[in-house]
């Protein structure tokens, strides 16, 4: 459905996607999943035509998005973080604007705005402006608009943000259902969000692609390891020398803390070992009383972070302001 070869886009001296590529199949659910600033609304922004990029290529359905852009934005329906609504106008009004732009002919018109209107649960409350819907509403009314003319492929830009956790909970049961029938890529910065929904997650960090799968299998990443965290009574020195070589774990750090004599220590463990035991009768054998013990599994979270922060640790820097693409 969507083919993105060596994508980058640059404003100024800022490189916002950086040598992109990725493929994206008919008929699933994509999301893409990155920090504020990854490069997730602006390799959307691209997709839809609704910018140029620097240089590359982007194909959706086999028409490219640069070179035939009229056939291939037939192919999209497109809500962007902002929902693109007129609060003036009732929802019905509208929806009739959107679809006369999209040139869906008169005959099927209204056939298909009430079931977009159906699909989307706004049937109750066409009459009423937009202004006085919820937040909710309006969002519903977003997505009322990109599945207008049945495209084959809608993209969400941040669905869900600033909505009430009833609100987020019926968008992303309303996007599966959407997922039955179309292709759809939506974007979030929030794991859970992308996790509850998808059937592939690409992570996007700094422009590029740092990594893609299933939820289930970066699960199996994030669950590749964990630590052991003990306090413990006796000397660093000691302590070290009891848990050398100890086999299918690895001493990680080793730290005296304030409370005189006691020992903070982390071992990283391979995937599915259970050391615990042989650690408590080694601490035993050095007369080394265990204060205490616990086993931190990784996360996704983890994973997340470990992919997507920067050398320093802290998160990448934000995308440039609505002034510099001007500028740009």
């Amino acid at each position: 459905m969507i083919e993105v070869e060596h994508l980058t886009k640059r404003y100024g001296d800022h490189l916002a996607v950086d040598d992109l590529s990725f493929t994206i199949e008919d008929g699933k659910i994509y999301g893409f999943l990155g920090p504020n600033g990854a490069g997730k609304s602006t390799t959307m922004n691209i997709i839809t035509g609704c910018l140029a990029a620097t240089s590359g290529t982007v194909k959706i359905d086999g028409f490219d998005v640069f070179e035939e852009p009229l056939e291939a934005k037939k192919c999209v329906g497109y809500l962007p973080e902002l929902p693109p609504v007129y609060p003036d106008m009732t929802v019905g009004d509208y929806l009739d604007f959107v679809a006369q732009a999209k040139k869906i002919p008169a005959k099927s018109r209204k056939e298909q705005i009430a079931r977009a209107m159906e699909k989307t649960g706004l049937t109750d409350v066409r009459a009423r402006l937009i202004k006085n819907l919820s937040k909710g509403y309006r969002q519903r009314v977003g997505l009322a608009q990109a599945i207008l003319g049945d495209p084959k492929l809608i993209i969400l830009d941040e669905p869900t943000v600033g909505l009430d956790p009833k609100q987020i909970i019926e968008i992303r049961d309303l996007i599966k259902e959407l997922g039955r029938e179309h292709t759809v890529l939506l974007s979030s910065h929030i794991m859970q969000e992308i996790s509850a929904v998808c059937d592939t997650i690409l992570i996007l960090s700094k422009g590029r692609l740092a990594a893609a799968g299933t939820p289930e299998s970066l699960e199996t990443r994030a669950h590749s390891g964990h630590t052991l965290e003990l306090t413990v009574r006796g000397s660093a020195q000691s302590v070290r020398t009891a848990l050398e070589g100890l086999e299918n774990a690895s001493i990680e750090s080793v730290k005296a803390l304030e409370n005189d004599g006691e020992v903070q220590v982390t071992l990283s463990c391979q995937r599915d070992a259970d050391v615990r035991e042989a650690v408590f009768y080694r601490m035993a054998d050095a007369h080394t009383p265990i204060l205490e013990m616990r086993m931190q599994k990784l996360s996704l979270e983890d994973v997340f972070l470990e992919l997507t922060q920067s050398g320093d640790g802290q998160a990448d820097e934000a995308a440039p302001s609505d002034a510099e693409k001007e500028g740009a």
